[in-house]
């Protein structure tokens, strides 16, 4: 069984363009299949536009947000709906080509655990293009995955990947990261990228603020995959660097002291030295800290279980 989960902000008269063209291609497919539209406190009448499409199809089901909570939340209430073995993901604005899903399915039989659309022919301007790349290849960079194109809306996985994503945030960008660093087998298609038929985009405003805010949901992903069960290597590697630093400051100025009998003027550097040393050993203690943490939440998790 497929679920498809899209996620809707004011898209009324993309909603019904869009589940005609993905129901002809789920029953050409021919599997059973659920739709699962998530409304995430639209303000036109994509509610309306959404419970006549349910009322006519008994596979569709329509989850309501009563405000806008984000388009993270919005999977993640309809990857807990969603029954299928596969769970296809795309947005609602008809820039995701529903003809594209058979060849998700046929990587996902393949034996991979999620599939991620790659956009080679952006249908966007060219400012986003250029951000979206740059977002992309350093995006790649730090994480350590071969992907070129994580935010794609368009996406297959297994039921068993969706339930293990926490989203929250701005996450959803990173879903490709965060299955990747969790061990699963990520991999990416060519997909149709189409123009976008009716309004502006909801979810993909560019501007400064969302610039940031994507580099620190980048540094929290790398974060929770990466050092959310060895968090004394994360806080404990920092310090590591800064109580050494400290240390040859201080180090160089004793030595003066010695050698010279003055300290030549290096006061600002002995304190700077010390300041490092103290912020190192803060950020060691509190990585052992939260390894304790850590470990006691682990052993509370597995006794409850037995």
């Amino acid at each position: 069984m497929i679920s498809v989960v899209i996620p809707v902000k004011d898209e009324a008269e993309s909603l019904p363009v869009l589940f005609e063209q993905l129901k002809a291609v789920l029953q050409k497919i021919d599997i059973s299949y659920e739709v699962i539209f998530i409304d995430d406190g639209s303000s036109d009448n994509s509610v309306m536009v959404l419970d006549s499409i349910s009322d006519k199809n008994k596979n569709v089901i329509v989850i309501k947000h009563r405000a806008n909570f984000g388009k993270s939340l919005a999977l993640a209430k309809g990857f807990e709906k969603a029954s299928g073995d596969v769970i296809i993901t795309m947005d609602a604005d008809l820039q995701d080509d529903p003809t594209d899903i058979p060849n998700l399915l046929k990587k996902i039989n393949e034996g991979y655990d999620l599939v991620s659309g790659w956009r080679k022919k952006r249908a966007d301007t060219l400012t986003k293009r250029i951000s979206s790349y740059l977002f992309n290849a350093g995006t790649s960079w730090i994480a350590g995955i071969n992907i070129h194109d994580s935010n794609c809306g368009l996406k297959a996985m297994t039921k068993e990947v969706a339930d293990d994503l926490f989203l929250r945030g701005e996450l959803h960008r990173f879903i490709p990261i965060l299955a990747f660093k969790k061990k699963y087998k990520v991999t990416e298609v060519t997909v149709n990228n189409r123009l976008r038929k009716f309004g502006k985009s909801k979810y993909g405003k560019l501007g400064i603020s969302r610039g940031w805010k994507g580099m620190l949901d980048l540094l929290t992903t790398i974060f929770v995959t990466d050092f959310s069960t060895k968090p004394a290597h994360f806080f404990g590697g920092i310090g590591l660097v800064f109580f050494s630093t400290g240390f040859l400051m201080d180090l160089y100025v004793t030595y003066i002291k010695i050698s010279t009998g003055t300290t030549q003027s290096k006061l600002p550097l002995l304190l700077a030295g010390m300041l490092f040393l103290l912020i190192g050993i803060q950020l060691m203690s509190t990585g052992l800290i939260a390894e304790m943490i850590a470990y006691y939440l682990t052993r509370s998790e597995r006794t409850e279980k037995n």
